[in-house]
C-alpha cells in the first residue's frame, strides 16, 4: 500500500488569518496604472448578484467548439453608476488636498460626513503629480440606502485626468465607460465568512483513527517539548473566511442594461432581488456571497489564454 501523504493545505503567504478590516479592499493603484496607463478610469465598484448558466457562441480561434453554441457558468455583477464626490491631488505619494463637488445631493449629505466649508477649487492646485477621484455609488432604485465610497485612479497624462474630472464632475460614470465586452478584469473582494473552524476543515488535515486519544478531529502532535512553544506552521482552529482575496483575469462576456436586455427572472434573483440598471456577466465564479461589494480593476497581469477567449452572449439558461 502506498504511503499516505496529506500535507496541510492553506498557504502561509496569507498571514495572519483574521477577519478583514473593511468590506471594500484597498487597491495598489500605482502598479495598476503602470500596466493600464491608456485607460481613462482604472477601477469600478460592483455588487455580486449570483451565478447562472449562459448560452454563448464560442468565437475563440483554435477552439474545439468554435462557432458552436455552448453553455458556460457565469457570475452576474450589478454595477450602479458612479458619481464624483471629490477630487484628490497627490504630490510625492502624499495627499496635498481635496476639492469637494459642490453639486451634491442633499440626501447624500445626510448620510456622509461632509465638511461645512467648501473653499478650494480645481484650478487652485498647480504643483501636483497625480490626480485621483473619490466616487460613490448612485443608489437610485438600488438595494442599499448608504452609498459606498471608493478612491479610483485615473489614466493618461495630468491634463487628461483634469479633463476627465471636469467632464464628469456633474455626470454619472457607467460601467460601459470603464470596460468593454470581451475584456479582462481583476476582482478584489472579501470572501464568504465561515466563522470559527477546526484544523480539519480549515487546513484540510486528515481525520485520526477512531480509537485515537482525545478526539478524532484534532492534530496528533502540535510540536516537540523543545522548543516549548507551538509554531505558526501547526494547523490550529481559528477564523475561516471573510478574507480579502484577489482574482485575476476574469473574462467579461457581456455588458448590458436592464432597459435594453432584461435578464431578471420572475421574482428576482435569489438572495438579491431585481437588477435595476447596468450589469456585467463574467465567466466562472467570484468570491463572496450575494450583495458583496466587488472592487473591479483593469488586469494587472493578463494572460494570452484568457485574452483570446471570445464568447458571444445569447441568453441565460
Amino acid at each position: 500500500m502506498a504511503k499516505l501523504s496529506r500535507p496541510r493545505r492553506g498557504s502561509l503567504q496569507f498571514w495572519p488569518r483574521k477577519r478583514a478590516q473593511k468590506l471594500i479592499p484597498s487597491v495598489n493603484w500605482k502598479i495598476v496604472s503602470s500596466k493600464n496607463s491608456d485607460k481613462p478610469i482604472l477601477g469600478f465598484i460592483g455588487y455580486k448578484v449570483g451565478m447562472a448558466s449562459a448560452y454563448v457562441k464560442d468565437n475563440t480561434s483554435d477552439s474545439m467548439t468554435k462557432n458552436k453554441r455552448v453553455t458556460i457558468p457565469i457570475t452576474i455583477v450589478e454595477c450602479p453608476k458612479l458619481k464624483i464626490l471629490s477630487v484628490r491631488f497627490y504630490k510625492n505619494g502624499q495627499v496635498i488636498g481635496d476639492v469637494l463637488n459642490k453639486n451634491l445631493n442633499k440626501e447624500l449629505i445626510r448620510k456622509i460626513k461632509m465638511p461645512k466649508n467648501i473653499t478650494k477649487k480645481i484650478d487652485d492646485y498647480k504643483d501636483y503629480d497625480n490626480v485621483r477621484i473619490v466616487a460613490y455609488t448612485d443608489l437610485k432604485n438600488f438595494m442599499k440606502k448608504t452609498p459606498d465610497l471608493i478612491e479610483i485612479n485615473l489614466g493618461g497624462s495630468l491634463d487628461d485626468k483634469i479633463n476627465f474630472v471636469k467632464e464628469h464632475l456633474d455626470k454619472t460614470i457607467s460601467v460601459s465607460d470603464f470596460i468593454q465586452q470581451s475584456g479582462l478584469i481583476d476582482i478584489k473582494a472579501v470572501t464568504k465568512g465561515k466563522g470559527l473552524q477546526g484544523p480539519i476543515k480549515r487546513f484540510g488535515a486528515g481525520l485520526r483513527q477512531h480509537k485515537a486519544e482525545k478526539g478524532v478531529r484534532k492534530i496528533g502532535s502540535i510540536g516537540p517539548w523543545h522548543p516549548a512553544r507551538v509554531t505558526f506552521r501547526v494547523p490550529m482552529a481559528g477564523q475561516m473566511g471573510f478574507f480579502t482575496r484577489i482574482q485575476y483575469n476574469n473574462k467579461v462576456i457581456f455588458v448590458g442594461n436592464t432597459s435594453e436586455n432584461n435578464i431578471n427572472p420572475p421574482g428576482g434573483f435569489r438572495h438579491f432581488g431585481n437588477i435595476n440598471g447596468d450589469y456585467i456577466l463574467i465567466t466562472g465564479s467570484v468570491q463572496g456571497p450575494a450583495k458583496r461589494q466587488l472592487v473591479i480593476t483593469h488586469p494587472l497581469r493578463s494572460t494570452k489564454k484568457q485574452s483570446k477567449k471570445n464568447y458571444e452572449f445569447i441568453e441565460l439558461r
